[in-house]
């Protein structure tokens, strides 16, 4: 019996091994929760470039939006578990969604093998010109005036956590104006349709810079070297902060010699002199983890905002 169970752990080895070592045999499949336009997606399309050079395979990018995240999330826990099939998780969808919704149709950290960390996209908070605010101090004042009248855009689980966190740190109303992704949320924000948003740099900073919406501060710990003469909201609202991040992730089992060779073709990429300043003029940050810690990195995401969102008043979906 032993000499049975021996050679079938050896089958089992061996197999995943030749796995290893002939993938990619066939195109890559990078699901992102989110719409195009946001730094989910533009990340993944510059990854999978890269991925298909280095491979000599194609990588696709599909969105499947819907619920926070959650419908993407759940399509790729469940595909098979060979490499081919890969989620560019994030904040929202495998630390926040957790203690967000009710009960979700995955688990984030038993359904899913880490690969990496991508990226830490800081966050700005951002007007439309007409609202009569130049600090963040003046917009409370100004909402605590007018309660309900202004109104926040958020555009997935992390942007609207912020806007919910600021409402109740701040002590005033504010209206929540949701969207599916960041670009038709930064449109409505630039017709005037909301008032303000709290979003990740990559989407809106250029527009700030183009003096088409009205940058505040930054919602990270720290100033931006993106933007270093605006101030952080935690500098008004000490305490508050958010930063988003997305990370990549397979269907748990997935072999570990494949997973360990996406971890260190994206940190090639990532590392490079042509992203490198790409990132660093976005506010975006790549900090080089291995699987396990960044598995180790998304458990304690999971902790950290646990207590977070419930202060934060935010219901159960």
């Amino acid at each position: 019996m032993i000499a049975v169970v021996f050679r079938f752990l050896m089958f089992f080895l061996v197999s995943f091994s030749v796995t290893a070592q002939t993938y990619p045999s066939k195109p890559i499949k990078i699901i992102v929760p989110f719409p195009v336009g946001g730094i989910a997606d533009i990340y993944s399309r510059l990854i999978g470039n890269r991925w298909s050079e280095a491979f000599g395979q194609p990588v696709l990018v599909e969105n499947r939006t819907g619920a926070s995240g959650n419908i993407a999330a759940e399509f790729v826990a469940k595909s098979p578990p060979d490499g081919y099939t890969l989620v560019m998780g994030s904040l929202g969808t495998h630390a926040v969604n957790v203690s967000l919704f009710s009960k979700l149709p995955f688990d984030p950290v038993r359904d899913f093998t880490p690969i990496c960390l991508a990226l830490e996209a800081e966050g700005l908070l951002a007007l439309h010109p007409s609202v009569p605010a130049q600090n963040v101090a003046e917009l409370i004042a100004l909402a605590r005036a007018k309660p309900g009248e202004l109104s926040y855009a958020s555009a997935g689980t992390a942007s609207h956590l912020a806007g919910e966190r600021f409402k109740a740190m701040a002590k005033m109303d504010l209206l929540h104006v949701p969207y599916k992704g960041n670009v038709p949320a930064i449109t409505d924000l630039l017709a005037g349709q909301t008032s303000l948003i709290f979003a990740t740099m990559p989407t809106v900073l250029p527009q700030a810079k183009a003096g088409r919406l009205k940058a505040l501060a930054t919602i990270g710990t720290l100033r931006s070297k993106a933007a270093p003469d605006l101030p952080t909201v935690g500098e008004t609202l000490p305490g508050f902060e958010l930063n988003n991040w997305v990370g990549l992730f397979a269907p748990a089992g997935t072999p570990p010699d494949i997973v360990r060779r996406l971890n260190a073709e994206t940190e090639k990429f990532m590392t490079s002199k042509e992203i490198e300043t790409r990132r660093t003029n976005e506010g975006a940050r790549f900090i080089p983890m291995t699987p396990q810690q960044f598995g180790d990195f998304v458990k304690a995401e999971i902790l950290k905002w646990a207590p977070v969102v419930k202060a934060s008043g935010a219901k159960a979906i």
